[in-house]
């Protein structure tokens, strides 16, 4: 099949002709001369037995056997660079992508990715930071992090840490508001909320048998951004036990009622490729985070 293909470089002069109408500008991409780029096409003329390009003055433009086969040809070779990176990345055992969501990235794996790089000095290790969903089936992502139900499409999961959520404030907002020194207390104060937060301060209110207030008070769309409006004194935070351990540790932020902690269904999840799991650079980090969570998971129990 290999001898009823065109030449590779002659599909790649055509692609960047038909996508800068310009055999000049073509040129100066592939860095090439317009002569040999000019060659290229008409070799590629000659071979299919039509004219792809209409020759005018000072311009060139598809005809309509050109327009379609630019359309396939630019698809192709589109495939085409994107598997060979693909193969690439795979067999590259030293690059690891890492993506995290925005929260866990600030609070929690930051912090710590110097003692992955310590204990693997031959990763070259990328952190992606955001909450978009991680495509592993043509994408560049090694593994990720994410908080989330554990299902994920085309992708194995590893549960890594489950989650509580109970509230916190700061030192100066609890002595402003006279100590906070019972729950029904919470009904006079600002409350934080996390916007789309699968556990919200409407079911925390209904496990203490309290009414709820309502929206009253700041929304924020990240856990991290509730968690540093708190310690600015805002008001009082549903924290979640991961996000708010080093807060808490650090006296930057008080835990209201430790004993009314709610569970939360999500949870932090390691997910990566499926099949992929034994991968040297993969094994590696899921060896890493699981000795990192151990020890975190010890110094708050």
């Amino acid at each position: 099949m290999a001898d009823q293909l065109p030449p590779l470089q002659t599909l790649r002069a055509f692609e960047a002709t038909g996508r800068r109408l310009s055999m000049t500008l073509a040129a100066q991409e592939l860095h090439l001369t317009h002569g040999a780029v000019s060659r290229q096409i008409k070799a590629l003329e000659d071979y299919l037995g039509v004219p792809l390009f209409r020759r005018m003055i000072r311009k060139i433009e598809l005809t309509e056997a050109g327009q379609s086969f630019f359309t396939t040809v630019t698809r192709l070779l589109s495939e085409l660079s994107r598997e060979a990176e693909d193969i690439r990345r795979r067999s590259d055992t030293s690059r690891l992508v890492v993506s995290c969501g925005v929260s866990f990235a600030s609070k929690w794996l930051t912090p710590r990715l110097h003692r992955l790089m310590g204990s693997y000095p031959n990763l070259d290790v990328h952190l992606e930071v955001t909450d978009a969903p991680v495509d592993f089936v043509s994408g560049h992502v090694d593994v990720a992090l994410r908080y989330g139900n554990g299902q994920y499409p085309f992708a194995a999961a590893e549960r890594i840490m489950n989650e509580t959520v109970s509230p916190v404030c700061s030192p100066g907002y609890r002595e402003e508001m006279g100590g906070l020194h019972s729950i029904e207390d919470l009904l006079k104060c600002k409350l934080i909320h996390e916007i789309g937060m699968n556990t919200t301060w409407e079911r925390w209110f209904a496990m203490m048998e309290l009414p709820y207030p309502g929206m009253r008070g700041p929304g924020y769309s990240h856990g991290s951004m509730s968690i540093e409006a708190a310690i600015r004194g805002a008001g009082v935070a549903l924290g979640r036990s991961v996000l708010v351990a080093e807060d808490l540790a650090a006296g930057r932020i008080v835990s209201l009622f430790p004993q009314a902690r709610l569970e939360v269904e999500w949870g932090y999840d390691l997910v990566y490729r499926v099949g992929n799991q034994d991968h040297p650079k993969v094994s590696a980090f899921r060896s890493w985070i699981g000795r990192e969570v151990r020890e975190f998971t010890h110094g708050i129990l």
